[in-house]
């Protein structure tokens, strides 16, 4: 049996957090700082700011979204792919992401001193939009109660975030990086197989209640 690179990067995730909860000094080394990123090219920040996370219930909604989804697209690459281009393809479409969804908060806070965010949002928004692209009438759970249909998730998701990021809803939140991160998420799994593309119009459009 094959493993799972999904459950992999949540337990790697949740050990590096569940150590920065209680470890400031590591916790600041990781974050997304770009004002940091830019006067000591600390780009790494981009990638081991996935690692921690605020608290708890950041870190559990996080990994419960990558766990719940990554799997699904995990199987999906590999099926698409092959077991090692399609377990390559996941690995990258998941950090590649997060590196993605950081990049526009650096461009415009890297003069900030005060601004710094932690999480996977970002990567895992990427996770959950190709699930989107290969699945979009699949039934999701709205707050894990209501149901709702993914492609119609995904559009709700993305004005949410666009109107949260321009009103400084929930400051603590970079709903930028999670914008940015599902659209890259979402572009990315076309790029590696743009046929993709025409069946998620078809599929959309097939099960559209006219």
């Amino acid at each position: 049996m094959s493993i799972s690179l999904t459950l992999i990067i949540v337990v790697v995730t949740c050990l590096v957090s569940w150590q920065a909860f209680n470890n400031k000094i590591l916790q600041y080394n990781l974050m997304h700082y770009p004002f940091a990123e830019q006067r000591e090219k600390q780009y790494y920040r981009w990638v081991t700011s996935m690692f921690v996370h605020g608290d708890t219930t950041h870190l559990f909604f996080n990994m419960f979204s990558l766990y719940s989804f990554g799997e699904a697209i995990e199987g999906a690459f590999v099926n698409m792919f092959g077991e090692i281009l399609g377990r390559i393809n996941f690995v990258a479409l998941y950090f590649l992401s997060g590196i993605f969804a950081d990049v526009p908060t650096f461009l415009k806070h890297k003069d900030n001193p005060n601004f710094s965010s932690v999480g996977a949002s970002g990567a895992t928004s990427g996770i959950v939009f190709a699930f989107i692209l290969l699945s979009p009438w699949s039934q999701l759970g709205l707050f894990f109660i209501i149901p709702i249909r993914a492609v119609l998730f995904g559009v709700l998701y993305l004005v949410y975030c666009s109107y949260a990021a321009k009103n400084d809803i929930h400051k603590k939140l970079d709903h930028m990086a999670h914008f940015w991160g599902a659209v890259f998420g979402f572009a990315f799994t076309i790029a590696l197989k743009p046929e993709l593309f025409g069946r998620f119009i078809n599929a959309v459009i097939d099960g559209f209640p006219f």
